[in-house]
């Protein structure tokens, strides 16, 4: 199957293949249809599989071939469609994803997001848009001033539905709802579904088409997944020595806390290994350059909290290590499939101390299996170490769920989902390009989040 036998209008089609894409994945083969035939639909996939693209396409789509509602060309552009997504990075990579598609067409788009200015949006908004890409609070905060109107929007979608829940988005999701107008298409993609996520959409969907290209929580079967029995306090000397011993050159580094990413940036450049962070309490300049010097190579370690879990998509990143494990065992999926996307091979490692025994339980509960364990030499954990308490919670992930115990098409000589690279060796990913990088005023764009 090509893109050209799912139906999309020709410009659509010139762009993908222009960008080397010729065979759609397994979410997008059954999402396009589904979105084009204008019903409302429920989409779950695994992170890496190229559900933006499921999406966006047919969107485009839709909007070019049912004409523009406005009179002139000098009449404004009202929002026809409106992304919601959870974090700033992932409306970065959504929107980039759009406007790279949109090319030949006569649609254009715009971002918002919290952590820069909000003048530049309003500006950009008032020269009209049709397809808008926005985090809750920094919509919410245009809702609020009137520098926003929602009363056209033909379709809504909301990416990454979980998270957004996760992340105590559903009051300000319901506040969005409330001023859009009644018929209007709903897409709800998610990498996982949750009871919380069926109850959304039992309240939001009418009669949806259901599609679920993997098996429910389940991690990719090409990502190397182990875990490295060790000490509370050898967790820094051991991942250390793992980068250094086995030449690691790119690693996404997962910690528990703001708190905790800060200081293992710290002791990793003290051991001479390059690194920066990235989390809810950097500015959006200091998340963009960190983001851009790990995806260009020039940044050896990206130390990220659960706030950056579905908003980092980089092309055939090899390596991703769970610091700390994940208080929520579902954040685990959503870690690792930074690695193993679209296809490739990739390896997980997760450094575990006593201390979070009741947290492996549950993800391999979650998951189904065991992850194998390997001890390495000179870490050898104390057996008889005692375990204590440690945050449960870190601020990063307002109104998360409290625990019980304790975040593309190929090319045709490709496995589906392979990211080639387009003009200028920028590698473009249908689950958002992995080089987004958000530049006033077309990239700007929650209220922090």
């Amino acid at each position: 199957m090509s893109f050209t036998d799912l139906g999309l209008a020709d410009g659509i089609v010139r762009a993908v293949t222009e960008h080397g894409y010729s065979i759609p994945t397994p979410i997008q083969a059954q999402a396009i249809p589904a979105v084009l035939a204008g019903g409302d639909l429920l989409a779950g996939a695994q992170t890496g599989t190229g559900k933006t693209a499921g999406f966006t396409l047919p969107i485009l789509h839709r909007l070019a071939t049912s004409g523009t509602p406005h009179a002139s060309a000098s009449a404004q552009r009202p929002i026809r469609a409106l992304v919601l997504t959870p974090t700033r990075e992932l409306a970065a990579q959504v929107e980039e994803s759009v406007r790279t598609y949109s090319k030949y067409l006569n649609l254009n788009s715009a971002v918002i997001f919290g952590g820069v200015g909000i003048n530049p949006q309003i500006k950009l908004l008032k020269h009209g848009v049709d397809i808008l890409v926005a985090t809750p609070g920094r919509l919410l905060d245009h809702m609020q001033q009137g520098t926003v109107n929602l009363s056209k929007v033909e379709i809504l979608v909301l990416d990454e539905a979980d998270r957004m829940l996760d992340m105590g988005f559903i009051k300000d999701i319901r506040r969005v709802l409330a001023v859009l107008p009644k018929n209007r298409q709903n897409l709800l993609f998610s990498a996982t579904f949750s009871n919380e996520i069926k109850a959304l959409a039992d309240g939001l969907l009418n009669s949806p088409a259901m599609i679920e290209v993997a098996r429910r929580n389940s991690t990719v079967e090409v990502i190397e997944q182990k875990i490295h029995p060790v000490d509370r306090d050898k967790k820094h000397p051991m991942l250390a020595h793992l980068i250094k011993t086995n030449n690691w050159s790119q690693v996404l580094v997962f910690t528990r806390t703001k708190h905790g990413a800060n200081k293992l940036v710290e002791q990793l450049e003290k051991d001479g290994i390059s690194g920066m962070a990235i989390h809810g309490n950097k500015s959006q300049s200091a998340r963009t350059r960190a983001l851009s010097e790990f995806k260009d190579g020039s940044l050896q370690v990206l130390v990220a909290t659960d706030i950056a879990a579905r908003g980092i998509d980089i092309d055939q990143l090899p390596h991703v290590v769970n610091y700390d494990l994940p208080n929520v065992p579902e954040d685990y999926v959503h870690r690792i499939g930074r690695t193993g996307r679209a296809g490739a091979t990739g390896e997980a490692v997760s450094l575990v101390c006593v201390d979070e025994l009741d947290m492996l339980k549950d993800i391999e509960k979650l998951i189904k299996r065991k992850l194998p364990s390997e001890v390495i030499v000179g870490f050898e954990p104390d057996l008889n170490a005692k375990p204590q308490p440690i945050q449960r919670r870190s601020n990063d992930a307002p109104g998360r769920r409290p625990q019980g115990r304790g975040n593309a098409p190929a090319k045709s000589a490709k496995a589906p989902g392979a990211k080639p690279s387009g003009p200028n060796g920028q590698v473009r990913s249908f689950g958002g390009n992995a080089n987004a990088r958000p530049a006033a005023p077309h990239r700007s764009g929650g209220r922090g989040r």
